[in-house]
Formats: structure tokens, sequence, C-alpha cells
């Protein structure tokens, strides 16, 4: 009999490449185990890094019914409930709170995440000044301030955040560098891009002594792919029994136009928000790696629709999420690293792969501030190592399945929009709908770095928007070079 606590037997057959098992394990944890306890966040954890949504909030439920009660314990849950795209669940619950609770600066700041992402800057901004009048030193809310406001010569807040300057020093450094972002992004709105890089490197460099890429490995990976995955490679693999999914593939580099097509398709009728949701890479841990030789190895393991088995998985996963009716996009970043497993096990799925300018794309990424770890976003060097991977690969995948993804100049897009959309709906056997081609009057969340861009009609405004910083992108051009 195994007496390991249930959720370090579920980790050992995650190592295994047991998939399923780890989720019967996870399963029958919640349901012998108690209502609430410290402990479930560690399963809440563990079930979000494979994509079991079910389990990850009724963990995170009882995680935060621990007692006594906590806020930082319910805002996290909360912001569960939200990133799943149950905001109006977690809005419900921040309603029931007293008229003090409701007025603590880290629930104001949620708050104004949530009319953000909705779309609702006046609102947004407004919440984040209530919480900045209570707390003038909640960098995080001037931090998502500066991302929702356009700053000009002389503006107050720009001021105020240079006061607030000085007295980083003992802030834990991601909260410094989520700053010295935000401050970065005001003086470029300004027209100063000298300062503006100067606090740009500063946050990126706190970040990188934090975490570093490993861009040789992620180079040796690519090389293994391109090697090992060739069309008789391919015919090698067991066919899949499940065809279908309900997922629209948009794959591409942070700030490439990915969320512009996402907006675009959840403008039709037929199709749902979805964005980098993260499943497909989760279905297909039972490779363990995503090599190619780690899909024959899972193949002789379970010999009985192996990749169908995967594909049902993907569609669960997705039922969970969003329910069951509706296409859905499935942007997730890091697609291009499991394109081929992922299009062998749905061979009805297609993808969208955008392409946009590198030193656009390059300079967009370097001022962002990624709420997820992208740690070779944090150099211009890393950056142009990464989009030169990134080339080979697309490369790659579009020369082995010509047929199923469509790459879309995003300058030929915003130049020539409707042609451009009408191609993306022939790609994905949708129908044209007019409304598809105003998609910034579609009203929904937006959780990515792009929120405040897909309310604005699509245009040329960002192409060439690195040309007049040329000679601060010397670095990444060498990079890209090799």
């Amino acid at each position: 009999m195994n007496t390991k606590p249930l959720i370090l037997q579920a980790i050992d057959a995650l190592k295994s490449g047991e998939r399923e098992e780890a989720v019967a394990l996870l399963r029958r944890d919640l349901a012998q185990g108690p209502p609430d306890g410290e402990r479930w966040r560690s399963v809440a954890l563990l079930a979000q890094r494979i994509g079991e949504v079910a389990l990850q909030l009724e963990a995170g439920r009882r995680y935060a019914a621990t007692p006594p009660p906590a806020l930082p314990r319910l805002l996290q849950f909360w912001g569960d409930l939200a990133a799943m795209g149950r905001s109006a669940e977690a809005l419900a619950a921040v309603a029931s709170l007293s008229d003090q609770q409701q007025d603590h600066p880290a629930v104001l700041h949620f708050r104004a995440t949530i009319a953000g992402s909705a779309g609702d800057a006046a609102g947004a901004q407004a919440l984040y000044r209530r919480a900045l009048a209570a707390q003038p030193d909640q960098l995080q809310s001037w931090f998502a301030l500066a991302m929702l406001k356009r700053f000009t010569a002389g503006d107050p807040d720009l001021q105020q955040m240079e006061h607030v300057l000085p007295r980083l020093a003992g802030a834990e450094p991601g909260l410094r560098a989520r700053f010295l972002y935000g401050l970065a992004k005001a003086w470029d709105d300004v027209g100063d891009p000298a300062r503006a890089f100067a606090l740009y490197a500063e946050g990126a460099a706190l970040r990188r002594a934090q975490e570093k890429p490993d861009l040789p490995a992620i180079e040796r990976m690519a090389d293994a792919l391109i090697r090992d995955f060739t069309p008789a490679a391919l015919a090698g693999l067991m066919p899949s029994g499940e065809g279908a999914t309900r997922a629209l593939f948009v794959n591409g580099l942070p700030r490439s136009g990915t969320t512009l097509v996402e907006q675009i398709l959840v403008s039709h009728s037929a199709v749902r928000d979805g964005g980098e949701i993260n499943l497909a890479r989760a279905a297909l841990l039972p490779t363990l790696d995503y090599s190619l030789a780690g899909a024959f190895r899972y193949q002789q393991r379970h010999p009985a629709d192996p990749w169908g088995a995967v594909a049902r998985t993907y569609n669960r996963l997705l039922g969970e999420r969003f329910g069951p009716a509706g296409l859905i996009v499935d942007k997730t970043l890091g697609q291009s690293h499991i394109a081929g497993l992922l299009l062998h096990a749905m061979p009805g799925a297609r993808m969208v792969w955008l392409r946009r300018a590198g030193e656009d794309t390059a300079l967009s990424t370097y001022r962002t501030f990624f709420t997820s770890p992208v740690p070779w976003s944090w150099s211009l060097s890393d950056i142009g190592q990464f989009h030169r991977i990134e080339a080979r690969l697309h490369a790659h995948w579009q020369a082995l399945f010509p047929d199923r993804i469509l790459t879309v100049p995003y300058e030929e897009l915003a130049g020539n929009p409707r042609e451009w959309i009408g191609r993306i709906l022939h790609h994905f056997d949708l129908p044209v709908e007019e409304q598809v081609f105003t998609p910034h009057q579609t009203v929904r969340e937006v959780r990515t770095a792009s929120v405040q861009q897909v309310r604005a009609p699509i245009g040329t405004d960002a192409i060439g928007k690195a040309r007049p910083h040329t000679a601060m992108l010397e670095e990444y051009r060498r990079a890209l070079r090799g």
C-alpha cells in the first residue's frame, strides 16, 4: 500500500507520463480530504499546471476558506476565478465584503483590474486612484494606471511616480520592476526615449536577476524538432482517432498581432473567448518532453489510440474551462514548440501564424511587462536569439503542414484587413459576418498586454514604430544575425 500523500503520488505519476492517473489521484484527494486547509494551495497549483480547471478551482476554494479569514487568500482565489473567465463570480464575492473591506487598496486594485480587462478604462482608473489615495506607494497600482492612460508633458501622475521612485529600495524586486516598466512607459509617452530605455533596462535587469533564459537549451530543442519531425517520422506515429476540435489555434511571437486576430475571431457569432489557455501542452504531458522520441515512448506505453486520447483530453479541458458550446481561440505562447504533436493529435485542427517586422516586434516586446514569465524578453540580445529560433520553427512547420498553417503578415493584415480577415475566416471554415471587420466594437475581457490596442480600430499606426529607435536596437540585430 502506498502511504505517500495523494498529491505526492500524483507528482510521481506525472513524472512517469501517467497524466490521467495523476488526475484520478487529485480527484480522490479532493473527495476524501477536509473542506479547508493550507495544503489545498499545493493541490490547486498542481491542478493548474496540468490544466485541470475544475480541480484547481475546488482546491483553491478550500484554500480560500481556511481559517482564520485572510484577504490575500481570498484575492488569490478570486484572481484564479477571473483568469478562468469567471469574473462575475469573483466580483459577486467582493460585493459581499463590508464597505471597509471593499475599500482596502488590494481589493480596489483587483476590482480595477477586472474593469480594465472588460474595457472600462475610466472605471478602472478611478479605482486605481482610490487605491493610490489610500496607499500612495502601491507599486502595482501605479504600473496598472500607467498602462491605461497616455501621459503628456507636465502630467501630475508622472511627477508623482518620479517622487515614488527613490522609495523603491526596499520593495520586492518583481514589484520594483513592474513600477519601472510603468514609469518607462510614461516617459515613452511624453517623448523621452532615452529616459524610457534606461528605466526599461533597469526593470529588465531586476527580472533577469530572478530568472535567466536558457537560450542554448531552447535552440537545442528547436534543432531536435527540425531534425526529427519529418514527413516519414510523422507517418510512423499512430493516427489519431479524434479528428475534431473546437479550438482555433493562433500562434506567433508576443506583440506580433495574435491578440488582434483573436479579437477578429471572437467577433464572429460562432466563436468564443479563449486566449493564452495553455491546454495543449497540458494534454501532451504523457510525452514527458514533447519530443518525437517521447511521442514514440508514449504510444508504446498506450497503444490504444494514444493521440486520440490526447485530443480527447484537450477537448475535455476546453469544455471544463469554457462550457460545451462554441469554437474557442487558443493563442497560447510557445505553441511552435509543440506544433507537430498538436496538429498530429488533432488532424482537423487549423492554425494561423502571425509574422511581424522583427524590429517592431522586438521593441514592443522589450517595452512590455509580461505578467507570465517570458525570460527571453528581458534583453534585446535574447529577443534577437529567440526571434531567430522562432523563424526557423515557423519555416519548418509551415513546410510540413502547408494546408493547415496560414501565415498572416501583420503589416498586410493591418493595411488590408478586409482581404486578410476573409482569408483567416476561410482558413477556419467560418462564414463571413460583417461585424468581424470592426472587431474593436466587440466587448470582451482581454488579459494580455494588448488590452488597449484591441479597443482601437484596425490601423497601420504600429507599423514602423522601431524606426526612431534604430540605434538602440543594434544589439537585437546582431543577435538576430547570429
